[in-house]
């Protein structure tokens, strides 16, 4: 009798975890998967080795540099596309094939990659979602395509406003961050932070008037309790979510050129600066430590009396990253010259150039793989915006003596 009472209960098990694994994979949908079109090119002046995602005549952009573009073990990567039914898409690696990232309840956007694991956090009107993907490579691209299937879990809501920050996530992989617009019940900006297993929303900051807010609402790479916002006057903002308060790290100047900043190692942010009136400005890119305000210029932008604006802005920066590893800051500049600086050093070495042309376009808007090896931007050199990558040669990781963190 006890043994048929035992296999009655292993039966019962089986099934029931039968009918659990039988409704996960219900709730698994299949991407759309479109054939490679990615092409490669060495840069004739600094022999980088380029690779263009997307070479389709609409209009495709990488994300804004504050977002994870790779996924946690880099097998895929995430950017924008303005042709018919594109959106939120897919690149992937080992393939050069690319997916379309889109759900059954409609579009998603405002979006970047996890931190720890190959999801996809966006926001799909005001629900923030995250989107698990999984890639099953197919063997041989060129007669078949490979399948990618994806499941949500819807993780909040946020109130209803006009207007949104992308989503951002904090260096420990435990909160997502978002900027809003005055929302029902407030007439003053929100930053919401979101915990992201229990999707509990907190009004972690109500941005005052000044500063007026300006978005790019971006945690540190180092503290789990820090993030930045970039205001009017002062532009860098930096809020600690435990205590709600704000400071600025940097002593601006009124009339100080300060803008496109981005978080770096050890509670850094590096920004572009001057002190020259627009649009003919200087622009350096500079490196704060929040803790301290310290200050130091990374690479020095130039000015002089009898230059064009077309001439200054050759020898200037406009948006710089750095890399998670902390050894390398990339910044770009209005005519799509790429160059990547060692942190240690500050040595600027030009990575690629001629990447837009001046006056009109996208901007690069350049960002970084998760090793340090590879800066992603847009790309007018093929005469539409695509999304493309340029590898750092071997021998220039070599030459940057640089320690990682966590390395010194």
């Amino acid at each position: 009798m006890f043994t048929h009472f035992k296999f009655f209960c292993v039966f019962v098990v089986a099934l029931c975890a039968s009918v659990f694994a039988t409704a996960a994979e219900a709730d698994a949908y299949r991407l759309e998967v479109l054939p490679s079109e990615s092409k490669q090119e060495t840069d004739p002046g600094t022999g980088a080795q380029l690779t263009y995602l997307t070479t389709h005549s609409a209009s495709d952009t990488n994300l804004y540099f504050h977002e994870r573009s790779w996924s946690s073990d880099s097998s895929f990567i995430i950017f924008n596309s303005a042709r018919e039914s594109g959106g939120l898409m897919g690149y992937i690696v080992a393939t050069g094939e690319l997916f379309r990232i889109t759900t059954p309840q409609g579009a998603v956007g405002a979006a970047t990659a996890a931190k720890n694991k190959n999801a996809v956090f966006a926001l799909r009107g005001d629900e923030v979602v995250e989107l698990n993907i999984t890639i099953a490579l197919a063997k041989d691209p060129k007669q078949e395509r490979s399948v990618v299937t994806t499941s949500e879990r819807v993780i909040c809501r946020l109130p209803a406003a006009s207007g949104t920050t992308a989503l951002n996530e904090n260096c420990d992989g435990t909160k997502l961050a978002v900027g809003r617009p005055g929302t029902v019940g407030s007439e003053l900006p929100v930053i919401f932070t979101i915990d992201q297993q229990s999707g509990e929303m907190k009004e972690a900051y109500h941005v005052p008037t000044p500063p007026e807010f300006m978005w790019h609402v971006q945690w540190s790479r180092t503290s789990p309790n820090l993030l930045s916002f970039a205001g009017s006057y002062p532009r860098l903002n930096v809020v600690d979510v435990d205590t709600g308060k704000a400071f600025s790290p940097y002593n601006q100047l009124r009339d100080e050129l300060v803008t496109h900043e981005h978080w770096w190692v050890n509670d850094q942010i590096v920004f572009c600066s001057g002190t020259h009136q627009q649009p003919a400005e200087d622009s350096h890119v500079k490196v704060v430590d929040v803790k301290t305000g310290t200050t130091r210029i990374l690479a020095p932008g130039s000015w002089w009396p009898t230059g064009t604006d077309e001439e200054i802005a050759k020898q200037n920066y406009w948006h710089c990253a750095g890399s998670e590893d902390g050894r390398w800051v990339v910044a770009d500049n209005w005519h799509g010259d790429i160059t990547i600086i060692e942190g240690k050093n500050a040595r600027p070495i030009m990575l690629t150039t001629g990447h837009r042309n001046y006056g009109k376009g996208d901007h690069p808007h350049v960002g970084w793989d998760r090793a340090g090896s590879q800066v992603i931007f847009t790309s007018h050199k093929l005469g539409n915006p695509n999304v493309c990558i340029a590898t750092i040669a071997q021998k220039m990781q070599e030459d940057n003596t640089t320690p990682a963190v966590g390395k010194q």
